[in-house]
């Protein structure tokens, strides 16, 4: 039976070390900083969390906004996307995660842009 990528991301302990990271990576990230600046960081981690443990098939409820309303008005822009989703990357690969993993994940956060960049 094969594992899904929940589990083989480390459920929630994995995830949200991988969220943590990348957060934090975003706060200095010179394309992303100017949005996390003031702004929750521990609310953002829990709300990626979540979101990313029921994304990645874990039980996990997700109780945030759906990611259009919760990004509605930021007019953000591909360049911002793709800083993102390489924060990611690098979150994933300090924290040991797979080639294979690493790729499933980029796939579907590269097939959320529909509902966060600007329309």
């Amino acid at each position: 039976m094969t594992s899904s990528l929940y589990q083989r991301l480390g459920e929630s302990e994995g995830i949200t070390a991988i969220v943590d990271d990348a957060v934090d990576r975003h706060a200095v990230n010179p394309l992303l900083a100017p949005r996390f600046s003031g702004k929750d960081l521990a609310h953002a981690k829990r709300m990626g969390a979540q979101f990313f443990c029921m994304g990645a098939g874990g039980p996990q409820r997700y109780e945030g906004r759906d990611l259009r309303t919760a990004h509605a008005g930021m007019n953000i822009n591909e360049q911002e996307l793709i800083a993102t989703i390489d924060d990611f990357v690098a979150a994933m690969q300090g924290q040991g995660v797979g080639t294979t993993e690493i790729n499933e994940v980029v796939a579907i956060l590269y097939s959320l842009k529909g509902d966060v960049l600007r329309v």
